[in-house]
């Protein structure tokens, strides 16, 4: 019979959604998780200990005169697998994550336990959108295009209207599309194309620089504004460089005052979890409520990951095919040449036999 412990450890695989709180680096959220996870284990209480036959020896009394052993048999708790004597059951909870944030940035988090580190390495390998939300300040530029960084230029913005910003935003916005459309590797001649794009599937394959699919203005009120972006390939550094760079086209400057993640993929901003709510209870029942989004990841990763091996063992056998009707080629070329070349040596014997002849 398995213990309370095993069985919570068996419900702790799968993937959940944690929120990152700005200014907490990704790896404190992975360690309180996991000693969170650790502690609920270890404070299950221990299965009834198994019990063992033990012989008591029986005195007759003082004033017994009879020399017979009486032995009295008694049921006795072993201590050998008491947590006093063998120490905690559990001692390690991997706990995997998946898109990571900086210290800087703030937002949804996935991570994985159990079964769930695997199907983590099939959602980094998936080419997902992410969500962000963008806050920008005009009027100055620091040394890392954030807020709390050394200011090294101040410059006006009354010029900036939400006009001109728009604009700006559709120009970053169709020079990614052009280079989402020159990594996704489809001809654009195609009906498939056209249904990729009108259904809006186009994605890079393998690797690429990061890729804006989506960029619009959803707050501005002079000198802060507020950006929504979607995008793959990203990194947070290139997110607060791109509030850099619509300062630039706007004929101002502009620096980062936040970055936060909505959306990794599936996995929303209100279905993870704060940090009062990283206990055991509530990680259990986000896994359950991801169940299926993590049965299709691992799917889609599995399909995916056998695709690309029958794709490599068909390039395979093309290859050697082509190889061998070379070497064939190559063979009829030179039978053919030799065949030649006898012929040519036998012609000359036969016109002197004639000539003798005659």
């Amino acid at each position: 019979m398995t213990s309370q412990a095993v069985r919570l450890f068996r419900k702790m695989d799968g993937l959940f959604a944690v929120y990152k709180p700005q200014g907490v680096h990704w790896k404190h959220v992975r360690d309180s998780t996991e000693s969170n996870l650790l502690k609920a284990l270890n404070s299950c209480p221990p299965p009834a200990p198994q019990l063992a036959v033990q012989f008591q020896l029986l005195s007759g009394g003082e004033n017994s005169s009879s020399t017979d052993v009486v032995l009295s048999p008694s049921m006795v708790p072993t201590l050998a697998d008491h947590p006093l004597v063998t120490g905690p059951q559990f001692h390690k909870v991997h706990v995997g994550v998946g898109h990571r944030l900086d210290a800087f940035s703030s937002g949804v988090l996935v991570l994985g336990v159990g079964k769930g580190n695997g199907v983590l390495e099939h959602l980094c390998n998936s080419h997902v959108t992410r969500d962000y939300t963008l806050e920008g300040e005009f009027g100055k530029a620091t040394d890392n295009f954030t807020h709390t960084g050394r200011v090294i230029e101040k410059t006006t913005y009354d010029h900036v209207t939400l006009d001109k910003l728009e604009r700006v935003l559709a120009m970053i916005q169709g020079a990614n599309q052009k280079a989402l459309i020159m990594y996704s590797q489809v001809d654009l001649h195609t009906q498939e194309a056209y249904e990729l794009a009108v259904r809006g599937l186009l994605y890079p394959h393998g690797k690429s620089p990061p890729i804006l699919t989506g960029l619009r203005c959803i707050h501005f009120n002079p000198p802060h504004f507020t950006l929504e972006v979607q995008c793959v390939n990203e990194t947070q550094k290139y997110l607060r460089k791109l509030i850099h760079e619509v300062g630039l086209e706007l004929r101002t400057s502009a620096v980062c005052s936040g970055v936060r993640r909505t959306r990794d993929g599936p996995f929303k901003v209100e279905n993870a979890l704060t940090r009062q709510h990283w206990t055991a209870s509530s990680i259990i029942q986000a896994i359950a409520h991801f169940s299926k989004v993590t049965r299709k990841i691992r799917k889609s990763g599995m399909y995916k990951q056998t695709a690309g091996q029958l794709n490599s063992s068909a390039q395979v056998q093309e290859q050697t095919r082509s190889q061998t009707e070379q070497i064939n080629q190559e063979h009829v070329e030179l039978s053919s040449s030799t065949s030649d070349t006898v012929v040519d040596r036998e012609t000359p014997v036969t016109l002197s036999e004639g000539r003798t002849k005659h």
